[in-house]
């Protein structure tokens, strides 16, 4: 009897790992990864509002410098509000840009240029541009409809000593690149590390998360830049005074704050 007991005992030891083990955790898609990364760059806390440090940096050490107020707001459904404001040099004070982002169709973009009094609607097409003379896009200001692109995971790797999934994007229709690289954070989400190639397939730019922190429990990128890698200039963004979860309203967005901006946030 003892006998039967001890082989019943040892039996159970040996089914008892395999019948108490984890289900295996079933590998993130590439489409819900970048999915992710726009929430956690582009969406989090509901509202946000940032003063900015615009820094443009030709090949030769030429310095110019933007200095503007950010304000965005997230929308039901998906959609959101960004209004920027700039503060100096005086040769684009006062100008403003408006956008509304909508999650099931292209943004609608406006451009306020003080010195002709004009409002200029930014077309569709025009997206990809630059913005105001920097090495970041239009697009790049305010994010990238996800479904505009095929996303690939092509491998996990760290970078900078985080654990980042690397997926590549490759646009539906004709763009400003063939292809796009990113390095995306396993634990917050945020891009670290952005290539984009040309038609080429050669490297032109690179974007770039150099300082993290946490503002109001958000994981921010309070400093990051874009390189055209083939001119060797560059645009570094810093960003001070910065808040979520502000009690900014949609009217605070409206087209007419392009020439009356909502003076209580723009300081």
């Amino acid at each position: 009897m003892t006998k039967i007991i001890l082989q019943l005992m040892i039996a159970a030891a040996l089914l008892a790992p395999a019948s108490a083990a984890p289900a295996t955790a079933q590998p993130m898609d590439a489409a819900g990864i970048v999915g992710k990364m726009q929430q956690a760059f582009f969406y989090p806390g509901d509202s946000f509002r940032a003063r900015i440090k615009m820094t443009l940096k030709d090949i030769s050490g030429g310095e110019r410098f933007r200095e503007l107020t950010m304000l965005r707001v997230n929308m039901p459904g998906g959609d959101q509000k960004y209004f920027m404001y700039f503060h100096a040099p005086g040769d684009v004070r006062r100008m403003a840009f408006l956008v509304y982002k909508y999650a099931a169709k292209e943004s609608d973009r406006w451009l306020f240029i003080p010195a002709l009094n004009l409002v200029q609607r930014i077309a569709a097409k025009d997206s990809q541009s630059s913005f105001v003379g920097s090495d970041f896009s239009y697009e790049d200001v305010s994010g990238r409809n996800i479904e505009a692109d095929t996303h690939k995971l092509l491998r996990e790797e760290e970078l900078g000593g985080k654990a980042c999934y690397v997926v590549e994007s490759m646009p539906k229709a004709a763009a400003a690149y063939k292809r796009k690289v990113s390095w995306i954070d396993k634990t917050t989400f945020l891009p670290l590390r952005e290539e984009y190639y040309d038609v080429q397939n050669q490297l032109f730019r690179e974007f770039s998360a150099e300082e993290i922190k946490e503002v109001d429990g958000v994981p921010t990128a309070m400093k990051r830049s874009m390189k055209n890698v083939k001119s060797g200039h560059q645009t570094v963004v810093e960003f001070s005074d910065t808040k979520y979860r502000l009690a900014l309203k949609a009217g605070d967005f409206s087209e007419r704050a392009l020439r009356n901006p909502p003076g209580s946030w723009i300081k």
